[in-house]
């Protein structure tokens, strides 16, 4: 691999024209003949059994050229990189130039890290919320435990609001019963407006062994089209009404429903519990108007390609994680009504802000020459193996210790801004936070590289995994 040419555009553009020699590239063609000469046929041979010369000789010289580029480009596309020293933040735009037997040359244009002009970021003021917990608050985190425990039982009497009524029903269109109008001893609880409007409130007064008919009319914007504003009989059938016994609120209640073995250390407990997650709240909000100010301070041109880019990380993360719950990410979308395009675009906010906060944070970490020592990895690895319940070697296998000390620096970054902040009324807007880049960068929507020959997925893979690195 040689690189015959950097030019620096702008933009924070840069191309690269990269050249590989004949040693390398034959490399790859033989390695890709040893993979696919057992699928390719000729005549007078079994598969697997024709010479690599025959092969070209039947289907041309350059039968295995494309497939060799796209087995070596990544890596030397790497290279080309690592050598130049570019902090690269985007795909590249690749395109082959020429090639020959002798090798080939492509062209790679790669967005790299824009430059920062830091502004204030010490002595910086936020406004902080002051937390307060309130005997009403208590009362609320209370209702959930008072909800679980307790009961429905069956009374002789008729229906009131807030019973609930066990009910068979079917409803009619014009005398014609309609698909999903149908259920047998279906729960309905009175007002929780879980049916159409009118419904619930024509079954108040109702009791055991009723019979009703019940006039409603779905709503306009009814999501099936054909009973959207429609008038429709549901008939139903009262097998039985239940009430709600709320038990009651004192100690005995306590020791049911937690650990403690008084009504008044369970509020106590919920109350400090409740005050934990409003500061945790609180600060968090408070540190990020803090960093909304660095950013707001710095003097930056965001390429649209690292937006994009960001956003594409930010759709496969939560792919891997809808994945994981034994959903296809594919059915997912569809049941979303939605495409990924669709969705990256509604990541862009989102990555956004996170290359803006990005960019600021390594941006005071250069500028204080912030470093993460050996100590400070292995405290963090030992916190996320808490974290995540792993033991701490399987976790140091896992992780890229590069970008987790790329991770720690951003974290004393971040400090360095909080440490030297107070909280009080936050200084007006000096500027919009920094946006995008200016028209004339890489196209909007500019995902992986592209390319004048195919490249396989592979490849893709390749130079995804190199990028992100």
């Amino acid at each position: 691999m040689n690189v015959k040419n950097v030019e620096k555009q702008d933009k924070s553009m840069v191309e690269l024209t990269i050249e590989v020699g004949h040693d390398e590239f034959e490399a790859a063609i033989e390695k890709v003949y040893k993979k696919q000469k057992g699928k390719i046929s000729v005549p007078g041979f079994r598969k697997g059994h024709a010479s690599r010369k025959i092969i070209e000789g039947m289907y041309g010289s350059g039968v295995f050229y494309e497939d060799a580029i796209n087995e070596i480009y990544p890596d030397a596309y790497t290279k080309a990189i690592e050598q130049e020293k570019l902090d690269v933040v985007a795909w590249p735009q690749v395109e082959i130039q020429e090639v020959g037997k002798d090798g080939f040359t492509f062209k790679a244009k790669v967005t790299v890290r824009p430059e920062v002009k830091l502004g204030e970021y010490k002595g910086l003021t936020a406004e902080k919320e002051a937390v307060t917990v309130t005997d009403e608050d208590i009362e609320n985190e209370l209702k959930p435990y008072i909800d679980r425990a307790t009961r429905a039982v069956t009374v002789e009497r008729e229906a009131k609001m807030g019973d609930t009524v066990v009910i068979d029903f079917e409803g009619f269109k014009d005398g014609v019963p309609f698909e999903g109008g149908k259920a047998e001893g279906f729960s309905l609880e009175l007002g929780s407006k879980t049916f159409i409007p009118g419904f619930e409130d024509q079954l108040v007064g109702t009791k055991a062994g009723d019979e009703k008919d019940l006039n409603v009319t779905f709503p306009e914007d009814y999501q099936a089209k054909e009973l959207a504003g429609a008038p429709v009989v549901f008939k139903a059938k009262v097998h039985e009404v239940k009430e709600k016994q709320v038990p009651a609120i004192d100690d005995e209640f306590a020791k049911d429903v937690s650990e403690f073995d008084t009504l008044a250390d369970l509020k106590k407990d919920l109350g400090e519990k409740l005050k934990a997650r409003r500061e945790e709240s609180a600060q968090n909000a408070y540190e990020n108007a803090l960093i909304e100010q660095v950013i707001n301070n710095m003097d930056v041109e965001i390429p649209d390609a690292m937006v994009d880019y960001e956003a594409e990380k930010l759709v496969n993360n939560y792919a891997q994680r809808i994945t994981a719950q034994g959903i296809a990410f594919e059915q997912y979308l569809a049941m979303m009504g939605m495409t990924v395009d669709q969705m990256k675009a509604q990541a862009k906010d989102s990555a956004l802000k996170q290359v803006q906060s990005d960019l600021a944070l390594s941006a005071i970490v250069e500028a204080e020459k912030i470093e993460a020592s050996d100590e400070d990895v292995d405290a963090e690895i030992k916190r996320l193996a808490e974290q995540y319940k792993m033991g701490e070697e399987d976790l140091r296998k896992a992780l890229i210790i590069d970008d987790l000390k790329k991770d720690i620096c951003r974290q004393k970054a971040a400090h360095v801004v909080f440490d030297n902040a107070k909280a009080g009324k936050a200084p007006a807007k000096k500027k919009a936070p920094a946006k995008k880049k200016a028209e004339g960068d890489a196209a909007e929507g500019e995902e992986k590289p592209k390319r004048t020959r195919k490249t396989t997925k592979k490849a893709e893979e390749k130079t995804e995994e190199k990028t992100e690195g």
